[in-house]
C-alpha cells in the first residue's frame, strides 16, 4: 500500500555546472592520492597517501546497482570504514553550491580536503587515523541506478545492504559505522533500523526524524517550503524522484506512507553519538525525539551552542568523535564508556553561553515542570491561575495579529528540558485556528535577545537573518500547532512532550472553546535577574521560514484568535526550571 501512495517525477538529468565537484563524472577505477595532493586551491591537502577507488558498483538485494567512492588509508592492516549516506552527490564537496554554503556560515572551505561529501566526514582526517570513507550515491542519484527513495525503509535497506557488503571486502576490519549532518543524520536513524549485523556505531548530527512531523506538516501545518527546495535542489540522476510535495499535497492526514517515513526507533540499538542543539528550526526537534526514542542501551547525546557544520568540522569535536569510534570500531580501551551521557549547553543570548555542563539524563536531574498561568487583564505569567476569567483577542488579519505576555526574573532562573503550551481557545467568524508560539527572552530593558549560530556577522547575514533564516539565528523556542489536528496521540504523548495523531480533522463550531497542548522545541537557556521572558501567540511564524532562500508560510487564519485565560479555562505555558 506504502509504494501504491508514493508519486514519481522525473529527476534533473545530469549536465556539467556549478552543482558537480571535481570528482562527479563517472570514471571507475582505483588510484592513490599522494600526501600533499591538493583537490582543488581553497581546499585542505591530504596529510597521507589515500587508496581512492571510484564509481565502484554495489548490489541492492532487489537487483539494483548503485555508486560509491572509497578512500581509504594505504596499509596493509584492515580498517574499519564510516558510510556518507545522503542524495547530494557524492562528489559535490569541491563544487560551488557548497563552498557557498561554508561562506555563507562563515566557515573556511581549508577546513576540509574538498573529497568529503556534503555535511560528511573528511577523508583527509580519517584515513590519516586509519579509517575508511565510503561517501555513496543512493539508487536514483548520480549514475546509481533505478529512482531515488525520499527518505523512508527503501533507502535504511539499501544502507543496510552497502553495509553488509562493505563488512567483506578484503579491506575492511567487518566493522562499519555512520557519521554526518542533516539528511545524513536522517538516513542512520532508518539504516540503524533495519540492524545491519556489521553496523557497530553511529553518529547522527542533527537530523529531523518523523518527514510528516518535521518536514511537511510540522504541527498538521502544510508547510513545504524547505521540501519543496529540497525535491527541485537534490536527487540529480537518470530515473525518476519521489514527489513528496504533491504527496504531501494528496495525504495532508497521517497514514502509512508518513508511517514509512518515520523510522522505527525502537529497533535501533546499536551504540549512537548524538548531536543536536536547541536552535536549528529544521532539525532540534526531530533530533531529541529520535534520542529519547531508540531502544539503544548505549547512547551519548551532546547539545552544543550553535550551527551544525562547524561544530561538526571543529577540531576537538572530531577527535572527540574519533574516541567514540576508536571505541567501538577499533576495541580500544579509551575509557569512552566513562563519557558523561549528556553534555548540553545553555545560551544567554549576551555572550555568556555555558558549554559542556555534564549530565546522565535530559532534561538533567532537579529539573521541575513548572506552570506559568497566562493572564490576560495584565498580560503576564503567574504561577498562580487567575480567578477571573479574562480572554485576550486578536485579529487573526489584523496588525499585530498576535498576543503576548511576560514574566520577570527577581533571580536567576535556568531553563532545561521540554517546555509546552496548554491554552484554551476560540475562533470567531472562523471553524479552525493556525497558532504559532514563540517564547523570547527579553533583557532587562524589555528588547528581545537574538543570537547568531554561525561565525559570520556580516552585514549580508544580518540581512537574510532579518526576517527568516532561523537556522543561522536563533530567535526564542517556537511551536506551533493547527487546532483541528490537536487529537493527542495518548500513547506516546508525555507530560512533558505532547504528540499528536494527525489523522484526523476535528473543525471547531461557533461559540466551542477547546484546549490544546502544543509542543515546543527544547529549551537551555539562563535568565538574570531583572530579564524577562515573553510567550508569544501569534497568527503567523513570528521567526519567519527557516532557511534562505525558502518561501514564507502564510498561514490560513481570518477571523478573531481567542485565548482564554483564568477561571475555568486557565491557559498556561509550562517551563522545565532546574532547581537544583
Amino acid at each position: 500500500m506504502t509504494d501504491e501512495k508514493k508519486v514519481f517525477v522525473p529527476s534533473h538529468p545530469l549536465e556539467p555546472g556549478d552543482r558537480y565537484g571535481v570528482l562527479s563524472n563517472f570514471e571507475p577505477g582505483t588510484r592513490i592520492l599522494p600526501a600533499g595532493f591538493q583537490i582543488a586551491p581553497p581546499f585542505r591537502p591530504l596529510p597521507v597517501d589515500i587508496v581512492f577507488e571510484k564509481d565502484v558498483a554495489v548490489g541492492m538485494r532487489d537487483g539494483v546497482t548503485i555508486y560509491a567512492d572509497i578512500f581509504r588509508p594505504v596499509t596493509s592492516e584492515k580498517v574499519p570504514v564510516l558510510v556518507a549516506w545522503s542524495p547530494y552527490g557524492k562528489g559535490q564537496g569541491t563544487s560551488r553550491s557548497v563552498m557557498g554554503v561554508f561562506g555563507l556560515v562563515g566557515l573556511d572551505n581549508r577546513v576540509v580536503s574538498g573529497l568529503a561529501k556534503f555535511e560528511a566526514p573528511d577523508p583527509a582526517y580519517w584515513c590519516a587515523h586509519g579509517y575508511a570513507i565510503c561517501n555513496p550515491d543512493p539508487r536514483g542519484i548520480g549514475h546509481s541506478h533505478s529512482d531515488s527513495a525520499m527518505f523512508g525503509r527503501q533507502e535504511g535497506q539499501d544502507c543496510h545492504d552497502l553495509i553488509e557488503w562493505l563488512a567483506t571486502q578484503d579491506w575492511c576490519s567487518g566493522k562499519v559505522a555512520m557519521s554526518g549532518t542533516s539528511y545524513l543524520a536522517v538516513a542512520q536513524w532508518f539504516t540503524a533500523a533495519e540492524q545491519p549485523p556489521h553496523l557497530a556505531a553511529i553518529n547522527p548530527v542533527e537530523g529531523f526524524s518523523d518527514v510528516y512531523r518535521d518536514l511537511v506538516a510540522r504541527g498538521g501545518i502544510p508547510d513545504t517550503g524547505f521540501a519543496g527546495m529540497l525535491q527541485e535542489n537534490s536527487y540529480w540522476g537518470q530515473g525518476q524522484k519521489e514527489d513528496i510535495l504533491t504527496e504531501a499535497e494528496r495525504y495532508p492526514l497521517m497514514n502509512d506512507l508518513w508511517e514509512d517515513k518515520t523510522p522505527r526507533f525502537d529497533q535501533i540499538t546499536v551504540p549512537a553519538y548524538v548531536v543536536a542543539s536547541y536552535t536549528n528550526t529544521l532539525h532540534t526537534a526531530g533530533t531529541f525525539r529520535a534520542w529519547r526514542r531508540m531502544a539503544s542501551a548505549e547512547k551519548w547525546l551532546r547539545i552544543h551552542n550553535g550551527q551544525e557544520w562547524p561544530d561538526y568540522y571543529d577540531e576537538a569535536n572530531t577527535e572527540d568523535l574519533r574516541r567514540f569510534f576508536d571505541h567501538y570500531l577499533k576495541d580500544e580501551n579509551n575509557g569512552w564508556e566513562e563519557t558523561p551521557r549528556v553534555r548540553y549547553a545553555l545560551h544567554d543570548m549576551a555572550g555568556g553561553d555555558r558549554v559542556g555542563l555534564t549530565a546522565g539524563e535530559f532534561p538533567p536531574e532537579g529539573v521541575a515542570a513548572t506552570r506559568y498561568f497566562l493572564d490576560g487583564r495584565t498580560r503576564t505569567l503567574r504561577t498562580e491561575s487567575p480567578a477571573a476569567e479574562v480572554p485576550a483577542v486578536y485579529d487573526a488579519q489584523g496588525n499585530p495579529g498576535l498576543v503576548s505576555f511576560t514574566l520577570g526574573f527577581e533571580e536567576e532562573t535556568v531553563l532545561v528540558g521540554y517546555p509546552k503550551a496548554h491554552l484554551w481557545v476560540e475562533a470567531r467568524g472562523a471553524d479552525d485556528l493556525e497558532l504559532f508560539v514563540l517564547v523570547q527572552k527579553l533583557n532587562a530593558q524589555g528588547t528581545a535577545l537574538t543570537q547568531f549560530t554561525v561565525p559570520n556577522r556580516s552585514a549580508m547575514i544580518q540581512d537574510l537573518t532579518e526576517r527568516g533564516a532561523s537556522v543561522l539565528r536563533y530567535k526564542g523556542v517556537p511551536g506551533q500547532l493547527r487546532v483541528s489536528m490537536r487529537h493527542l496521540d495518548e500513547t506516546r504523548s508525555t507530560e512533558d512532550v505532547p504528540e499528536h495523531t494527525f489523522d484526523r480533522v476535528e473543525k471547531l463550531e461557533p461559540g466551542q472553546i477547546v484546549d490544546v497542548e502544543i509542543d515546543l522545541f527544547p529549551v537551555g537557556l539562563v535568565f538574570s535577574p531583572g530579564e524577562q521572558l515573553r510567550l508569544v501567540i501569534s497568527a503567523q511564524r513570528p521567526q519567519g521560514p527557516m532557511m534562505p532562500g525558502v518561501r514564507d508560510y502564510v498561514a490560513q487564519n481570518s477571523g478573531q484568535h481567542v485565548i482564554h485565560t483564568g477561571g475555568p479555562r486557565a491557559s498556561y505555558l509550562q517551563l522545565p526550571v532546574k532547581t537544583r
